[in-house]
């Protein structure tokens, strides 16, 4: 199975400059080995689905509505998504979580949400750093999954992806410090074995948390890490292309 690399441009980028990156990736990233995704700011999304059509690169977004239609001013529909040619969507980014006070019951109810429009969810699930201190990672991530996955239905393995984003070592984190490849293996395979008591199925786990090209290789070759979701490494051409790799 290809390893998954997803670039999460959060609202980093212009119009302008999410245009021009797009186009630069799309010139540049001629691997079929790896399955990338790029996930744009919405203001941008109609014209990069444009730029990348005739490239190697899919699709993404960075959030959708709980729902298909209806009064949600501000809000984004998951079957609009997809009709524009995106294929997955991050969800439960911590970011949300703790920006917007996104929880268990909206995320669970955005998943159902986006796998009815047939998208495919990327959950981000992860401890802080005082969770962590307290030994309670396993428990958070539990409970998590339970939560947010309950009564979520699949068909394939495909359907859905699980992003392992410990929240203490995201980039925007000003004392941010990647995990071990290593320990995130050990705590992927636990979250493997805990989506699949509840999935029924052997999903993909990735990692998200200051994965850039010095550490990514590490972190691919390690047995339960099926990609990386990239955050402030994504806006670097160099950086981004040598992940790829």
């Amino acid at each position: 199975m290809k390893k998954l690399i997803m670039a999460n441009w959060k609202m980093q980028l212009n119009y302008q400059a999410s245009l021009g990156l797009a186009k630069k990736f799309g010139q540049q990233i001629k691997t079929s080995a790896k399955e990338v995704v790029i996930c744009p700011d919405y203001l941008s999304l109609v014209a990069v689905s444009n730029t990348i059509k005739k490239t190697k690169l899919i699709l993404g977004a960075q959030d959708c509505s709980i729902t298909e239609r209806g009064a949600y001013t501000g809000e984004v529909s998951p079957a609009d998504l997809k009709s524009l040619g995106v294929r997955y969507v991050i969800l439960g980014h911590s970011e949300r979580r703790s920006n917007w006070q996104e929880n268990s019951q909206m995320i669970n109810n955005k998943i159902k949400a986006a796998l009815a429009s047939k998208l495919i969810p990327v959950l981000c699930i992860g401890e802080t750093l005082v969770e962590k201190q307290r030994k309670q990672t396993k428990n958070v991530l539990i409970r998590q999954l339970r939560q947010e996955l309950k009564e979520v239905t699949i068909k394939t393995a495909q359907d859905i992806v699980i992003s392992y984003e410990p929240v203490w070592a995201i980039s925007t984190n000003k004392a941010a410090q990647p995990m071990l490849p290593s320990e995130a293996d050990e705590i992927q395979e636990f979250i493997s074995h805990q989506a699949v008591k509840i999935l029924r199925k052997k999903v993909r786990i990735i990692y998200g948390g200051s994965a850039d090209f010095n550490n990514a290789s590490e972190f691919l070759r390690q047995k339960n890490i099926a990609g990386l979701l990239v955050g402030g490494a994504s806006l670097k051409i160099k950086n981004f292309i040598e992940i790829c790799k």
